[in-house]
């Protein structure tokens, strides 16, 4: 898959391609079902399926100090929409001159003069150009006289324990910042990751014979609620069950809010300096100070057991056929 960044990254001489246009935070399984009709569209026309997205998010250009928690970093959202077939993704870098263009100056600088499309594949919610004045109605429009389709997909909505929400990344984020981890798994398709590098902490958990990789997430991350939760670790090519902690460790008096985990019965990694990715599956329990060191190590002994099984269970439902 081809990434680029701003116009100028287009190869000369590209052709006709089919578009979908939008940040596509999470790649959520409602993204999943635009950007999916987005690949058959352009498999049914020979030709490419891009992805044109932003960056930073529009709502920090627009709003400045409005910028929202992110789902998935950019690196990670391009990797989910290889996996969906996208031929390539296009960066736009979202500046306040940028935010200025008209719907139809919109369309034609990116759409026409250099994608060329021949279809945009977009939700119904759809808005584009200076104070979002473009929608669904304004594309099509512009399409008569661009020679392009224009086609709508509606999102498909959650089941029972969603109310009837419709998939968005709005939603996903709130059920994070709530410890909702499986509610946050049924919109995105997969369980929620931070990821980051591993560095130094207090090296506590160590000393406590529970040695955790302290990921330092990236700016803007969103990060589950304080607590304790089950996941998975994965670090230097290997996945791994793990226990997850989330926030300031109350027992020693933390002040950082930190994301930690601990590779299961994984006492022999050394892993500061690398990439590490943490996906949480479920939440167990919420941040405590215990009376004594004693009661602590006991609760994290019972924290692990439970992870383990939960983690054992999903590992087994996974490969299930």
């Amino acid at each position: 898959m081809q990434r680029w960044r701003g116009l100028e990254d287009i190869p000369e001489g590209w052709g006709r391609s089919v578009v979908t246009i939008g940040s596509y935070d999470g790649v959520h399984r409602g993204h999943q079902l635009i950007i999916g009709k987005a690949v058959q569209r352009a498999r049914e026309l020979d030709a490419p399926a891009v992805v044109v997205t932003f960056e930073p998010h529009p709502s920090e250009v627009v709003r400045p100090g409005s910028h929202p928690p992110l789902l998935a970093p950019h690196h990670r959202r391009a990797e989910l929409m290889a996996g969906l077939g996208v031929d390539a993704v296009l960066v736009l870098p979202f500046t306040a001159e940028f935010s200025k263009l008209s719907p139809a100056d919109f369309v034609a600088k990116v759409l026409v003069d250099k994608l060329h499309a021949c279809s945009v594949v977009e939700g119904p919610n759809f808005r584009f150009g200076h104070r979002a004045a473009g929608n669904v109605d304004t594309l099509a429009e512009l399409g008569a006289s661009y020679d392009y389709e224009v086609l709508v997909i509606d999102l498909y909505e959650r089941g029972e324990a969603g109310a009837g929400e419709p998939f968005s990344s709005t939603l996903a984020r709130r059920l994070v910042a709530d410890g909702e981890m499986r509610g946050a798994a049924e919109i995105l398709g997969r369980p929620h990751r931070v990821e980051g590098i591993v560095v130094r902490g207090a090296q506590r958990g160590r000393e406590l014979g529970f040695p955790t990789a302290n990921v330092e997430t990236l700016p803007h991350t969103a990060v589950p609620a304080d607590g304790v939760y089950a996941g998975w670790l994965t670090a230097d090519g290997e996945v791994m069950p793990a226990a997850i902690s989330v926030g300031t460790n109350p027992q020693f008096d933390g002040v950082d809010r930190t994301v930690e985990a601990y590779a299961i019965d994984r006492v022999d990694l050394e892993l500061y300096g690398l990439h590490a990715a943490v996906d949480f599956l479920a939440y167990i329990r919420g941040q405590e100070k215990f009376d004594t060191l004693d009661a602590l190590l006991r609760r994290m002994a019972e924290d692990v057991l439970q992870c383990r099984d939960l983690v054992a269970a999903a590992d087994a439902e996974r490969a299930t056929p």
